[in-house]
């Protein structure tokens, strides 16, 4: 199974680079997306796909090697997701720009996308000139968010309580260990203590979110990066749902990337 691959596409020596081109780094697990993702980018001669990662961590050892402008990156990844792959990128001495192209244009992937550095947010219901555009929008220093999500979405994201400051340490914990799978009794096991304790984390949790029960706080906790949901399991059902909402929005569309998804 590919992790990474690197396409060497310009002959420049390094050191001596001029920026006549944008360097990109495709960072999504479907092999058909980003096969068509590099189809439609080659169109333009003025970008260049210079690597492809179908996970996490595979995309951070390619930002350092292979020095892309920008990263485009899908949220739904396997072993770190696209959220915490942007917080880890911006956080590096001369990180790259990062952008979504994502399935999902919940509200809330779209702040926690924002809050951890993206420079913009599209949706895979893009038209190909959209995409383009929106790259060279985000290498001339714009914030490109797509259709409704409105810039009212980048002051909130960029304001207080962006992060899970709302939470506690151990709140964390029961929420990481829940999306393990874990019952309330395993749960106080592993963390040496009662189940009434648990239960009075948990209940904690759900006030603290709005939320009315442990999916849904799975579900928010995700959609911020703050937890990684499994892909296998009983636990792997969560995020079938996740996938589902974010799914929807593109079945009724037209875009170029629906023949990929469906």
């Amino acid at each position: 199974m590919l992790c990474a691959k690197r396409r060497v596409l310009e002959s420049v020596a390094e050191g001596s680079r001029v920026k006549e081109h944008i360097r990109l780094l495709l960072v999504e697990d479907h092999a058909l997306v980003r096969e068509g993702t590099r189809e439609i980018l080659e169109r333009d001669p003025r970008l260049r796909v210079v690597g492809e990662a179908e996970d996490g961590p595979s995309a951070l050892a390619l930002v350092d090697d292979l020095r892309p402008d920008i990263v485009l990156v899908d949220l739904d990844l396997p072993i770190l997701n696209g959220i915490e792959v942007i917080r880890r990128i911006r956080a590096k001495a001369e990180p790259p720009l990062a952008l979504v192209l994502s399935a999902y244009d919940d509200e809330d992937y779209v702040m926690a996308a924002l809050s951890a550095g993206a420079t913009g947010y599209l949706l895979k219901t893009a038209h190909a000139d959209e995409l383009i555009s929106a790259i060279h929008a985000a290498a001339g220093g714009e914030t490109v968010l797509q259709g409704s999500v409105g810039r009212t979405l980048l002051a909130r994201a960029q304001g207080p309580g962006g992060h899970h400051d709302v939470l506690t340490e151990r709140e964390l914990e029961v929420l990481r260990l829940a999306a393990q799978g874990a019952r309330t009794k395993q749960i106080a096991a592993q963390m040496m203590v009662s189940a009434r304790t648990v239960e009075g984390h948990l209940t904690s949790i759900f006030n603290k979110l709005g939320v009315s029960g442990r999916t849904e706080a799975l579900m928010y906790a995700a959609a911020r990066g703050w937890i990684n949901l499994p892909r296998h399991g009983r636990q792997a059902r969560i995020t079938g749902r996740i996938k589902a909402a974010g799914r929807r929005s593109i079945a009724a569309s037209s875009g170029p990337f629906r023949r990929w998804l469906s």
